[in-house]
């Protein structure tokens, strides 16, 4: 199976742009769907994106369209969730997630997990 980790996160001011890396191990990485959640305190966790196992094509959700940019390179096993003109209202652990089934939009849809990265936006 394959294992993830994010990075990337941290503090940034509102308007500021961010890259979040989530870096698979243990499987090729181009087996999987990628996909990119994100959860803050008392919320559900949030689709924000997806990829098919090649990247050739993405989805990004249309809270976040315009502004996230989902991407990965299967040569360097790292997925990547791009993210500019940030708001205060995306302050969450942001999360990749890999699957074989299905490429969908809710966090079932996923079988492995990594543990998340913090971001923070401050107005």
């Amino acid at each position: 199976q394959v294992q993830l980790v994010e990075s990337g996160g941290g503090l940034v001011h509102a308007g500021g742009s961010l890259r979040l890396s989530c870096a698979a191990s243990g499987h090729t990485f181009s087996e999987y769907f990628m996909a990119w959640f994100r959860q803050s305190p008392g919320k559900e966790r949030e689709f924000l994106g997806r990829s098919t196992k090649s990247g050739a094509i993405t989805y990004v959700a249309d809270s976040v369209k315009g502004r996230f940019t989902i991407a990965r390179d299967n040569t360097k096993n790292t997925g990547y969730l791009l993210m500019i003109s940030l708001k205060p209202e995306d302050t969450a652990l942001y999360y990749c997630a890999a699957g074989e089934r299905v490429n969908g939009l809710r966090p079932s849809d996923y079988d492995y997990w990594g543990q998340g990265t913090q971001v923070t936006v401050s107005s």
